[in-house]
């Protein structure tokens, strides 16, 4: 049976966040789960939110979705309305690869400035030295690569 850690918390718009992953010998790697969000006051307020997560640190968050890039492996989108109760919320986690480092997770709201939070689950894989290695190389390339 596999092990599983969660995480959440909440981002102000254009705010980042850090899930810390590493550890000295590298050999446990996680795989994303499950990813939600909800507006910080559902009803509230207009918004358009965009979650995403990436395996480097980010500069900034922006609302825009690129697949193209290999550091993000999930995003999340969903509305929040004053004038109904429903919502729309579409989860793509980009890539199902193992990683062993940090995470850092980006929130824009792209109609307003609101708040938003959001709730992660990560399965738990023991990785052995070889797929630590490759693991480990993967995420120092995309580091150098975005330098």
């Amino acid at each position: 049976m596999s092990t599983i850690k969660s995480f959440r918390g909440k981002l102000a718009d254009g705010s980042i966040d850090t899930v810390v992953l590493h550890t000295n010998t590298g050999s446990t790697g996680y795989k994303i789960t499950k990813l939600q969000g909800m507006a910080n006051a559902p009803g509230a307020a207009d918004g358009e939110h965009i979650i995403k997560i990436y395996k480097i640190p980010q500069t900034a968050a922006d609302g825009v979705v690129n697949f193209s890039d290999n550091t993000l492996i999930a995003s999340l989108y969903f509305t929040n309305r004053t004038d109904t109760l429903l919502s729309n919320e579409n989860v793509i986690i980009a890539d199902n690869e193992i990683f062993n480092q940090d995470i850092y997770i980006t929130h824009s709201d792209i109609r307003g400035s609101a708040a938003a939070n959001y709730y992660l689950e990560l399965e738990v894989v023991k990785l052995d030295l070889t797929e630590n290695t490759v693991a480990t190389l993967r995420d120092i390339r995309n580091i150098i690569r975005d330098e």
